[in-house]
C-alpha cells in the first residue's frame, strides 16, 4: 500500500539546520526541566516506599487526605488523583512498611476521617529503599546495555557513520521523552524503562529502513551527491514511514485515552516516543550522516543541490 507518491520529492535535507534548531531547543527545554525538579521523578520502584491506592466513597480532595494521615507520621506524603474516577486517588509515604501493617493503618486511619465503609483500599506495593536503589541502576544499565549492543550491530551491519548516527538519534529520543516527563511531573518506574527500550527498538526499526535505502541509493546514483541520494532516499521510504508510526500511534493513543491510570504514563512514553523516533529518523539520523560525509571529505560543499517542494 502507498499513500503517497512514489516521485514525491520533498526537501527534507534542506530543512535539517531548523531541524537542528528544534531539536536543541526541545532537549534543552527538558534539561532545565529535571534541573529546576532535582532530577527526574523517581517512583516508588526506583525510591522505595508505600504506594496505596484507594478509593472514596464521597467526594474529597488531597488536602482532606493528607490531613486524615497526620496522626500516623508517615514522613513525606504524597496524595494525587488516579485515573478518570474524581473519588480515587494514589498515596505515595516514604516508609516502605516493613514490620507494620501500613495499608491498616492508613484505612483506619482514614475511616475515621469519612466513616466506616467508606474507604477502599484497592492496591498497595511496597519497596524497600535498598531494593529501589538496585532496580534504579539495572534499570539504567538496561539502555546503556542496549546502546552498546546497537552500536556495535549496526557498524558491523552497515558502517561505524551510521552506528554513531543511529546512537546519537535514539539519545535524542530518550532525552525529549525524559524531558516530558519532568515537565509534565509524571513518575519514572519499571513501566516506564520498558517504554524506553520499546522507544529504542521502534525508533532504530525505522532508521534502519532509511539507512538501508542510502546504503541502496548510493551505489546506483552516486554521482547524484550523498546530500540528494539521502533526500531521495528519505523520500522513498516516506510512505512506509507515515503507514507504521500512523497505525502504532493510533493503537498508543487508543490506550493513552482508554487503557485507564495503571498504563498511563506507559502510553504516553510511547505516544511522545514514536512522534519523536520518527522525526529523528528523517531529520535527525539521516542528516548526520551528510555531516559525516562533508566532515570526511574536508568540509567541501557539495555541487549537486537537493530539488525539491518546501
Amino acid at each position: 500500500m502507498q499513500i503517497i507518491k512514489h516521485d514525491i520529492n520533498i526537501n527534507f535535507v534542506g530543512k535539517r539546520k531548523l531541524a537542528l534548531i528544534v531539536s536543541a531547543v526541545m532537549i534543552l527545554i527538558g534539561l532545565a526541566s529535571l534541573v529546576v525538579n532535582g532530577g527526574p521523578n523517581y517512583g516508588i520502584d526506583f525510591v522505595g516506599g508505600t504506594l496505596v491506592q484507594v478509593k472514596f466513597a464521597e467526594n474529597t480532595d488531597a488536602a482532606r487526605i493528607k490531613d486524615g494521615l497526620a496522626s500516623l507520621e508517615l514522613g513525606s506524603v504524597v496524595v494525587q488523583r488516579f485515573g478518570d474516577d474524581p473519588n480515587e486517588f494514589l498515596i505515595r509515604v516514604q516508609e516502605s512498611g516493613e514490620g507494620k501493617d501500613l495499608s491498616g493503618l492508613i484505612s483506619g486511619s482514614l475511616e475515621s476521617v469519612y466513616g466506616e465503609g467508606k474507604v477502599d483500599i484497592r492496591r498497595v506495593e511496597m519497596v524497600g529503599p535498598q531494593v529501589g536503589k538496585d532496580l534504579r541502576q539495572k534499570g539504567l544499565l538496561s539502555i546503556s546495555y542496549a546502546m552498546i549492543g546497537i552500536l556495535v550491530y549496526i557498524a558491523w551491519r552497515f558502517e561505524l557513520r551510521y552506528a554513531i548516527g543511529a546512537i546519537i538519534a535514539l539519545l535524542h529520543d530518550v532525552l525529549i521523552t525524559l524531558g516530558a516527563f519532568s515537565i509534565t511531573g509524571r513518575e519514572i518506574d519499571l513501566p516506564i524503562i520498558a517504554a524506553f527500550l520499546a522507544i529504542i527498538g521502534y525508533s532504530l526499526n525505522d532508521t534502519i529502513i532509511v539507512y538501508d535505502r542510502i546504503r541502496e541509493n548510493y551505489g546506483k546514483h552516486q554521482k547524484l551527491g550523498f546530500s540528494a541520494v539521502v533526500n531521495r532516499s528519505i523520500n522513498e521510504t516516506l510512505s512506509r514511514t507515515i503507514l507504521t508510526s500512523g497505525t502504532t500511534l493510533l493503537v498508543v493513543l487508543a490506550l493513552f485515552i482508554f487503557g485507564g491510570g495503571v498504563i498511563h504514563n506507559f502510553a504516553f512514553a510511547m505516544l511522545v516516543g514514536i512522534l519523536v523516533g520518527t522525526y529523528s529518523s528523517i531529520f535527525v539520523a539521516s542528516p548526520l550522516l551528510i555531516l559525516w560525509q562533508d566532515r570526511r571529505s574536508g568540509g567541501q560543499k557539495k555541487t549537486t543541490t537537493v530539488q525539491g517542494r518546501a
